[in-house]
């Protein structure tokens, strides 16, 4: 389902405003991915604007932590512990970019945007 994001309909004042023209086709987006914690990875491909197509992240199970050091590995995600940008992202297990992650290496904070990206890239903490 589509989502209009042009910024025709907004007033800065708090004043009614008046639509001069139909929403445009290039105006639409997409509702955000919510990546969540699973048992099984799950990726989306979705066509967006101009016929180019973009992977999402459903469902991860897997990261690929980067340690200090320059040495990258692949680590098994936990469970998400921190989010500051949305408390209840912890409650729900989604991942987006900037939320600290348990994985089997320890923790780490995801760098990518899984709903963006189709991947969970993160930096492992000391």
């Amino acid at each position: 389902m589509p989502v209009y994001q042009g910024n025709d309909l907004k007033k800065i004042t708090g004043g009614k405003k008046r639509a001069y023209r139909k929403p445009r086709r290039r105006e639409i987006g997409s509702f955000p991915t919510d990546t969540i914690v699973s048992e099984m990875e799950e990726r989306v491909v979705s066509r967006t604007y101009g016929g180019n197509s973009k992977i999402r992240v459903r469902k991860a199970l897997y990261a690929n932590v980067q340690i200090p050091g320059g040495e990258s590995k692949k680590a098994k995600i936990l469970r998400v512990v921190e989010a500051p940008m949305n408390p209840d992202y912890v409650r729900r297990g989604i991942i987006v970019k900037g939320v600290v992650i348990e994985t089997e290496l320890g923790r780490a904070v995801v760098t990518s945007r899984p709903g963006q990206d189709g991947v969970v890239n993160a930096v492992l903490i000391k």
